[in-house]
């Protein structure tokens, strides 16, 4: 297989493609953080993959900046009952946290696609 570079990192991420081709899917499935097995067009093993806790750590920051200002912003400008938070925050906090997911641990992979990002190791193997 010829050597090609690599695709943009944001453009797959937001598509949900394989770093390497941005063709082929990255997730199992379109409503799940499962990861592929590898590409299905230029067979990148998926195998290298170990974004741990990145994701998580980013939305949460990104999650609690959004929503809590939203939030604030609602409860200052209109003043609802604490049910409508219930009923509103609820439901748009887990979509976000599910789409955001999705994007940053995309993006993790491709950055650790693109700079070869591996396990640690001391000395030579």
């Amino acid at each position: 297989m010829s050597a090609q570079p690599p695709a943009p990192i944001l453009e797959a991420a937001l598509k949900g493609r394989c770093p390497r081709c941005s063709q082929g899917p990255l997730f199992a499935g379109p409503l799940t953080l499962a990861l592929s097995p590898r590409c299905s067009r230029c067979d990148l093993d998926y195998g290298f993959i170990d974004t741990g806790d990145g994701p998580a750590v980013f939305a949460i920051l990104l999650l609690g900046v959004l929503v809590l200002g939203a939030a604030l912003l609602v409860e200052f400008k209109l003043g609802p009952p604490a049910w409508v938070h219930v009923v509103l925050w609820g439901p748009v906090t887990v979509t976000l946290a599910f789409g955001l997911l999705r994007l940053l641990k995309a993006t993790l992979v491709g950055l650790q696609f693109r700079h070869k990002a591996g396990e640690g190791r001391f000395g030579q193997d």
